[in-house]
């Protein structure tokens, strides 16, 4: 079984880099399951209905979130109904919306669950706690397990990725915005990533106008972030692939693509 997976979407640029890269991407990787972070793709904000949809057009199986996921308030009117949307499982009983979802994929099952940090994040349930008793349930169901760790401190999510090591196919962070050299199969077979980064601009400060980002920095003071409107598009990922036996990892490889480069990445296989 072979994965792809895109990092936040940010704004319309987030969306123009998808339809750029998108489909080479497909082309020559064959993944057979596309799962895209669509929490930053509504003007770097949340998700609509309509983005939502679109995502889907563009060839998403599962569209994950992250601590963005309510900022644009729609979200309420069609999260219920959004069957391929998934936002982080591990809050409060009775949130809207589904924190896992299962996609049959050829005579497999696969099970994509969203889970968000807490260190440095907004509340929610202690993922150490929460995961493994989950993840065993989980494993009644399939070996095949995919996690998208939308978290902000680099230890927290390596530290989950040892604890889940051999019972789930991988775990790759979101969140940073900015990709990680650090892609590679932990001793048990669990493909891991600290952050695959994003899908936006180039020249930005995680997706966001770098003029008004240093300003911030540099006064202090409050503003509101535009979007970066810069001309090179970027896109980043990766592509796993599982044992179409146990869904262990075989290998995970890097995306990062560039309107002026193709960026030569890495495979990294399971020894």
């Amino acid at each position: 079984m072979k994965i792809l997976f895109i990092g936040d979407v940010v704004g319309k640029k987030g969306q123009a880099a998808l339809k750029e890269f998108l489909p080479e991407l497909k082309q020559t990787h064959r993944p057979q399951v596309t799962i895209i972070n669509g929490e930053n793709i509504s003007d770097g904000r949340g998700i609509s209905e309509k983005l939502y949809k679109w995502l889907l057009t563009m060839g998403a199986n599962v569209v994950t979130l992250g601590n963005h996921a309510w900022d644009n308030y729609e979200i309420y009117q069609f999260i219920e109904k959004a069957q391929c949307l998934v936002r982080p499982i591990n809050l409060p009983k009775g949130t809207q919306g589904q924190g896992i979802t299962y996609l049959k994929v050829n005579q497999q099952k696969l099970a994509v669950i969203n889970v968000l940090g807490s260190v440095f994040m907004n509340a929610c349930i202690e993922p150490f706690t929460y995961l493994p008793e989950l993840i065993e349930e989980v494993r009644k169901e399939t070996p095949f397990i995919f996690i998208d760790f939308h978290a902000e401190a680099t230890s927290e999510k390596q530290a989950l990725g040892y604890l889940l090591d051999g019972k789930v196919s991988a775990i790759v962070g979101t969140h940073t915005h900015v990709q990680t050299n650090d892609a590679r199969i932990l001793p048990k077979g669990t493909a891991y990533q600290t952050d695959v980064g994003m899908t936006g601009t180039l020249d930005s400060v995680i997706g966001f106008n770098h003029q008004q980002v240093v300003q911030k920095f540099s006064t202090h003071l409050p503003m509101r972030l535009e979007q970066s409107e810069t001309n090179e598009l970027l896109l980043s990922g990766c592509v796993i692939e599982l044992d179409n036996q146990t869904g262990s990892a075989l290998s995970i490889e890097p995306i990062y693509m560039t309107n002026q480069k193709r960026f030569k990445t890495r495979k990294y296989r399971h020894v």
